[in-house]
């Protein structure tokens, strides 16, 4: 399928502007970066713990930090998620040692039932308890109501009831014991002790991860290597597929696409995590992919020896994949649009990346990869021009000399040295 038929597009002739602007964002990622002394690492790189919290009506975010400091020293971040009633709450370790690294979502279950979550009573919250605690809790006082259950009736019951719970769309809340009326096994006497010994929490707690100050800068140093080992190993394919310079050119390309990005997430105080270490890694094989697409039809067209200067060669090779590149860029853009809009908050940081690398990455391969190799080309050929000049100048030294013969193996002035390629 072909978009764009004939096109003659003079690319390398409006590079200014996008080089430019690569060198404005580059420059302001960088000064980002440095002004908060480095990028924003999520958890899985500082350590700490994550928890995402769903409300029946949830409090403002502010009461939810005063409620876990009480018990949790440090910075806590709370972060709301529009048109829930959702919130990821996270907080580094501060220190805590490994043993006391497994309370930290306890201390903070505990916080939240403190500040939002009275307990009626003793009564059990059936939105925040497990299976075989429900089962411990139902099982004396059904027995005592005249509803005995066996161990198998018991735990098949409270599978239903967690079952139902958990599904949406109550995603783990459920806001009235009535509604357990429609859960198969639940009679009316069955119904009744569950509400003398429980009662809906206001919030439930859906994940949490906890990762050590340890592991955490493990990853970190390990996702680094890769990123590096990524670049290093293109270069050294690009080189041996086609010539050095063209994998000098695609490497530069995406060690800018990169900084780009990682400047961005400065700049909008995104976190980052392993997911977009994913995204980055993605990037990288997507930008790589464009730019060798656009080398290997230079590669063909210079091998077709096509009449006009390196520059217009170059030009007519990007016109020819134009259609190509509308179309892979255009379609993977739309994937990761969605993506980022609709994708919720978990996927933010992996999807912005997409959406920002996409873009980086599309004009880099024309506006940052094929100039290099043009200005390499155009030094090459200057240089071959100046020690053309040098030659000829000493062949006709020597012939003005009387009776000097010409030097063994010198050519006529005429078929003097080719430009360099």
């Amino acid at each position: 399928m072909e978009i764009f038929k004939q096109t003659n597009f003079d690319f390398l002739g409006k590079k200014w502007p996008f080089i430019i602007l690569s060198l404005v964002l580059t420059a302001v990622g960088l000064i980002s970066l440095a002004v908060k002394g480095g990028p924003k690492y999520g958890i899985d790189f500082t350590g700490g713990a994550l928890m995402d919290v769903k409300f029946v009506k949830r409090p403002p975010a502010e009461a939810i930090r005063s409620a876990l400091h009480k018990a949790i020293p440090g910075e806590i971040e709370v972060q709301e998620i529009s048109g829930t009633q959702e919130v990821f709450i996270s907080t580094g370790l501060n220190g805590r040692s490994d043993q006391a690294q497994q309370t930290i979502r306890d201390d903070m279950a505990a916080s939240l039932n403190a500040s939002f979550n009275p307990n009626p009573g003793g009564k059990l919250d059936i939105n925040t308890a497990g299976q075989a605690a429900l089962a411990d809790r139902l099982r004396d006082p059904l027995a005592q109501g005249g509803a005995p259950l066996s161990d198998e009736q018991l735990q098949a019951l409270t599978k239903q009831i967690t079952a139902y719970r958990d599904t949406p769309p109550r995603s783990g809340l459920i806001q009235s014991l009535d509604e357990l009326s429609s859960v198969p096994g639940v009679t009316a006497q069955t119904l009744k002790v569950i509400k003398e010994q429980c009662f809906p929490g206001s919030f439930t707690i859906r994940t949490t991860e906890v990762v050590g100050p340890r592991i955490g800068a493990d990853l970190r140093q390990q996702a680094i290597n890769v990123v590096l080992i990524a670049l290093a190993a293109m270069l050294v394919y690009i080189a041996f597929r086609f010539e050095w310079i063209y994998g000098v050119a695609a490497v530069i390309a995406v060690f800018h696409d990169t900084i780009i990005t990682i400047g961005l997430f400065s700049l909008f105080n995104k976190p980052i995590d392993l997911t977009v270490i994913a995204a980055l890694l993605t990037l990288v094989g997507y930008s790589m992919n464009d730019t060798i697409v656009t080398f290997d039809r230079i590669r063909e067209n210079l091998k077709l020896q096509m009449r006009g200067s390196f520059t217009e060669i170059v030009n007519r090779s990007i016109n020819q994949t134009l259609s190509r590149t509308v179309l892979t860029s255009g379609l993977t853009f739309l994937t990761a649009i969605s993506l980022f809009l609709f994708g919720g908050q978990v996927l933010n940081g992996f999807s912005f990346a997409l959406v920002i690398g996409i873009i980086i990455g599309t004009y880099s391969s024309v506006f940052i990869a094929s100039p290099i190799l043009v200005f390499w080309q155009n030094l090459a050929e200057g240089r071959g021009r100046r020690a053309g000049g040098v030659r000829s100048a000493a062949v006709a030294d020597t012939r003005s000399r009387p009776g000097a013969r010409p030097e063994k193996g010198a050519r006529p002035e005429k078929n003097v040295a080719k430009p360099a390629r």
